[in-house]
């Protein structure tokens, strides 16, 4: 029976939040906005263990207190990308994982993560061929940027989701794809489409945000109160 993994690549240094340090430790409701990204599979039963993948270079880790998790591993081994964090991460647990096990990888700055969106994740691609992603049907209209930050057109949503968080394929696979997609995918998805195949998309909401600008922190915060 294949288990699951979740992998939080962390290496990033948030420039869009304007912070003096990575946004992974920006602290909300009194904790580092990473550790409320892991405390979510650290509650759930069907997640076997957590790996966090940081910078060689990370001087701000250890400076956080992380005892009250069990199923935590850190991996220093962070990339100058997302996906070299990731591959890196991968190359460094092969022998913990077997090439049929599932691995969720979550962004840190996505705090929100409900236990009902991950129990749906994994239900749905318990069975999957492939894997797949939690999206949101795109709400919004859209509008293509021109010069002088003027509407050049408005593009139609039909058919559009916004990719989120975790994004869940078997370790061999996802392993495979990052090999051969370089380090310019900016998600897990991307990579596993370039090998020909379609990943599921399974429907989540605006409740599991990324936390990217520094409003966002305010969202976030309400959301977890809740």
């Amino acid at each position: 029976m294949a288990l699951n993994f979740a992998l939080l690549p962390a290496a990033g240094v948030g420039a869009r939040m304007g912070a003096n340090g990575p946004k992974q430790y920006l602290i909300i409701n009194g904790r580092p906005l990473i550790w409320h990204a892991i405390q979510a599979f650290e509650r759930h039963a069907a997640i076997r263990r957590v790996y966090v993948v940081l910078s060689a270079a990370d001087t701000q880790w250890d400076a956080h207190d992380w005892s009250r998790f069990d199923k935590l591993a850190v991996l220093r081994c962070g990339g100058e990308t997302r996906a070299e964090s990731v591959l890196n991460g991968l190359e460094a647990i092969a022998g913990e994982v077997a090439e049929q096990d599932w691995m969720l990888v979550h962004d840190a700055a996505r705090p929100c993560l409900s236990q009902g969106l991950l129990d749906k994740l994994l239900a749905e691609l318990a069975e999957d061929a492939v894997g797949g992603i939690l999206a949101a049907p795109v709400a919004d209209t859209l509008k293509r940027e021109g010069q002088g930050r003027r509407i050049h057109e408005t593009v139609s949503r039909a058919g559009l989701w916004g990719a989120q968080t975790p994004q869940m394929f078997r370790y061999g696979l996802l392993r495979e794809a990052l090999r051969r997609a370089g380090s310019e995918v900016t998600d897990e998805a991307s990579a596993v489409e370039r090998l020909g195949l379609s990943p599921l998309l399974v429907e989540s909401d605006a409740s599991n945000l990324k936390v990217t600008f520094p409003y966002d922190l305010e969202v976030a915060a309400w959301l977890l109160q809740r």
